[in-house]
């Protein structure tokens, strides 16, 4: 079986994901899941839950990148990664993967400061004297 690649994405994140038949191990950035995100236990959870789903935790090793972001985007970058990954695999994966809203990309971003705003939204202090 041969490498199969997905990107995901969420907010500035990107995670770039390549699975294949194996043994179940996985690798972040050069780290196990554990190593790179300690004791997130939650984070750990949203990642590995395509996986869990799809019952192929024992069947396939992945090797990711992430960039961007923070961890908790990074995570979520890397489960629609995974989920899309899983669907190039199997075409059967999609009808278990895409009712749980995994194959859509989560396109909340940070809104842009607007001029005259102290933030994107907040308007400065109002005096009334």
């Amino acid at each position: 079986m041969a490498k199969i690649y997905a990107t995901g994405k969420r907010k500035r994140a990107i995670a770039k994901v390549w699975i294949t038949a194996g043994s179940g191990k996985m690798a972040i950035n050069g780290q196990s899941l554990d190593e790179w995100l300690g004791g997130l236990d939650l984070i750990k959870k949203r990642v590995m839950q395509p996986l869990d789903l799809t019952k192929q935790v024992q069947s396939i090793d992945i090797v990711a990148t992430t960039l961007g972001g923070g961890f908790s985007a990074q995570a979520d970058a890397l489960r629609h990664g995974i989920s899309r990954a899983l669907c190039e695999f199997d075409p059967e994966f999609r009808n278990i993967l895409k009712p749980e809203g995994l194959l859509t990309r989560d396109a909340r971003v940070v809104e842009r400061k607007k001029y005259g705003r102290r933030k994107a939204r907040r308007s400065p202090q109002f005096s009334k004297r």
